[in-house]
């Protein structure tokens, strides 16, 4: 029963892990009144409330987490 449960986990977790993905990037600019930030790429995000946009800046390094299956960003973290 264990074994089963443990393998389980396992693939859940892959399966997890396979639909997000990790974007980094440097800001071009972030615009509180919208939630957006559009790296140096060009690419805009849209960020949720739960997520905090108080110190992001232009020039910031940073790692976007985006849900594959929506593309609802899900992470944003300094970038090292």
């Amino acid at each position: 029963m264990n074994k089963i449960l443990a393998t389980t986990i396992a693939s859940l977790a892959f399966i997890g892990a396979a639909y997000a993905a990790d974007v980094e990037g440097t800001v071009q600019s972030v615009d509180p009144a919208t939630r957006s930030i559009t790296l140096e790429d060009g690419k805009t995000y849209v960020v949720p409330e739960s997520i905090s946009v108080e110190g992001l800046a232009a020039g910031a390094k940073v790692k976007v987490t985006v849900d594959d299956t929506s593309g609802a960003v899900t992470a944003i973290e300094k970038a090292s």
